[in-house]
């Protein structure tokens, strides 16, 4: 069980070497750097290392206790990522497939609206433009009322 921040590129293949041992389900997800004007060059993102390490640690407890998981993985990256590049992945494990997914589903909300990660758009121009929250992510907190 674990979250870990990191500049370097990860092996999603690699991350699940031994993950999950004796689970029934093991859920993953890769969140990929997208373009969805066809002007981006690189997504930068920014973070403070001890905060943003202890929100995803208490993201993934959480979830551990919620779905009664055997095991969880948060890896997210930082710094100047190009399109089509890895920006994070989260991994659950549980005994039964249902916990596994939904534990996935409730840590990629968490992450998308309460990760504090800060984001910018690096136009192929030159230009930037920082991210700012979705409306949707943040709604999506609502399925996990008791939490919020």
């Amino acid at each position: 069980m674990s979250a870990r921040v990191q500049s370097d590129p990860f092996d999603p293949a690699a991350e699940l070497a031994g993950f999950g041992r004796g689970a029934g389900a093991v859920v993953t997800f890769t969140g990929i750097v997208r373009d969805d004007t066809g002007r981006m060059a690189a997504l930068e993102i920014e973070h403070y290392p001890a905060m943003t390490e202890r929100a995803l640690a208490e993201f993934g407890e959480r979830a551990a206790r919620r779905f009664d998981l055997t095991d969880w993985r948060i890896v997210h990256r930082h710094g100047r990522l190009a399109v089509g590049q890895p920006i994070m992945m989260v991994a659950t494990a549980a005994r039964h497939r249902k916990a596994a997914f939904q534990a996935a589903d409730y840590l990629m909300d968490w992450l998308k609206s309460r990760a504090p990660f800060w984001k910018r758009e690096i136009a192929q121009d030159g230009g930037s433009r920082w991210v700012d929250a979705k409306a949707d992510d943040e709604d999506a907190l609502t399925r996990w009322q008791h939490d919020l």
